[in-house]
Order: structure tokens, then C-alpha cells, then sequence
């Protein structure tokens, strides 16, 4: 049985609810795409945090993984914790909070006909008790998703260059620029997998030329355009090259 992959949009504003069956054997890197996500895998409650680099799965095998992808910004008012704190981490949720209360969590997915419903409930259930996120810096990341340079988004935003640096540390876990260029990295990897020629696929992300994006795609993916269409071309599935699936 080949990867399967399954997506839709969540109750949770902005966040993508997936699942994902992967058969027995190494697991893909995951690149980086400004998001968090809270993951369900082999009974245990995790939180991808925001990745600046590829993230290599250590010693994973296939099998059978959900999670709740976040946009960027909207994860730490709901976690309590602020996204630079998560950088490039996978920890399990129960150090984040009582771990008394991630017991109950678990079983209670454990327990459910559809988990990837029952962990979409446990992040609706803390929205309700947390509050939004900070609506400022969303219209951040969703401006600089848009390919707006960081000096105007910073000036719509009202922000000046450390408080909008600071504020994004927080929020997104790195800063606007760092965002920037993960997100301007995926906008061109969305492109080339609908087809899109390299240098096509450049110029339309906002990349000076099609070496430019190649320099991103070594230094944010850790690999290269041609490898990761192969990768793509030998798969089954077409999730987003950011789904997480392990710890």
C-alpha cells in the first residue's frame, strides 16, 4: 500500500486538519513553511514548532500520523508559549502544559472514531479558553505571504523595524525576513508543482532569477529543485511539502 495523504480546512481559523499513512521505511524531510502544528502519533500529544531548515525525521518508520497545521502567527496564544521558544523543536505537548491534562487529552483521542476530529475539538476547546491571536501580526504574515517586502509591511503595520522583529519572534518564531523567504520559498514550490518551469516558478515567487531560488531551495530545504520533483514524481500523495508527521 502506498502514502496517503488527506487534508481539509479546519473549524480553527486558518489551520489545515491532515492525515497522513505512510508505509514502513524512512520518512521524508519536512520543509520549512512558517507553520506549527499540533501532531497525534503512536498515542502521544507533540507540537512541531516553526522550522528555519529541513527537518530530518531521526530513525522514523511509516505509519499512521494527524495534525492540525497552524498559519503562521496563530499557534502560541493558543499554546501559551511564544514561537521562538519552539524553533526548529518537536516537544511533546505535556511539557507545555499539566501533564495531568494531556493525559486526559490522549485518552480521550485514543478513544475516538475519528482522531483527527477529536484533536481539532482540543485545540477549538483551548481557543475558547485562550483567545485570539495577536490580529496584528497575522495581517503580517498573510502581507508577507502576498510577496510584500518587509519594509512595507512593517510600515502598514504601524511597526518599526525591533518592534516588528520582536513581535514576529514571538509570533512566527524567527524573524520577518526569515518568514519572508520560507514564505517566498513555498510560493514557488507550489508553482512548480503545478507545473510551472524553474525559472517561471522563480520570477513569479519573487526570486531575482531561477539561482536565487536554487540558493534558497539548498540553504531552507537542504536539497535541490531536481531532487525534490523526483521525491514528488516517486510519491503517491501530494500533501504540502510542510505536512509534519513526527517528533
Amino acid at each position: 500500500m502506498g502514502e496517503t495523504y488527506e487534508e481539509r480546512e479546519s473549524r480553527f481559523g486558518g489551520a489545515i486538519v491532515w492525515t497522513r499513512q505512510v508505509p514502513e521505511g524512512p520518512l521524508r524531510p519536512v520543509l520549512p513553511d512558517g507553520c506549527m502544528d499540533l501532531l497525534w502519533i503512536d498515542g502521544r500529544l507533540l507540537v512541531a514548532g516553526p522550522d528555519t531548515h529541513a527537518y530530518e525525521p531521526a530513525g522514523a518508520t511509516g505509519g499512521r500520523f494527524t495534525g492540525i497545521r497552524f498559519a503562521p502567527g496563530t499557534a502560541p496564544a493558543l499554546l501559551g508559549v511564544p514561537a521562538d521558544e519552539l524553533r526548529d523543536q518537536r516537544v511533546e505537548l505535556a511539557d507545555l502544559w499539566p501533564a495531568a491534562q494531556v493525559r486526559v487529552l490522549a485518552e480521550r483521542i485514543a478513544d475516538a472514531a475519528d482522531p483527527a476530529a477529536a484533536l481539532e475539538s482540543v485545540a477549538l476547546r483551548r481557543a475558547a479558553e485562550t483567545g485570539p491571536a495577536d490580529p496584528l501580526m497575522r495581517s503580517v504574515a498573510l502581507q508577507l505571504a502576498r510577496g510584500r517586502s518587509v519594509a512595507d509591511t512593517a510600515h502598514t503595520a504601524g511597526l518599526g523595524a525591533r518592534q516588528l522583529h520582536r513581535r514576529s519572534l514571538a509570533a512566527f518564531g524567527y524573524g520577518p525576513k526569515t518568514l519572508a523567504r520560507v514564505l517566498r520559498l513555498q510560493r514557488a514550490l507550489a508553482l512548480v508543482r503545478s507545473g510551472t518551469p524553474y525559472a517561471e516558478a522563480a520570477l513569479a515567487a519573487g526570486c531575482t532569477d531561477q539561482a536565487h531560488l536554487a540558493r534558497e531551495m539548498r540553504e531552507l530545504a537542504g536539497t535541490t529543485l531536481t531532487a525534490y520533483c523526483e521525491t514528488l514524481a516517486n510519491s503517491d500523495t501530494a500533501q504540502p511539502s510542510g505536512s509534519r508527521t513526527t517528533a
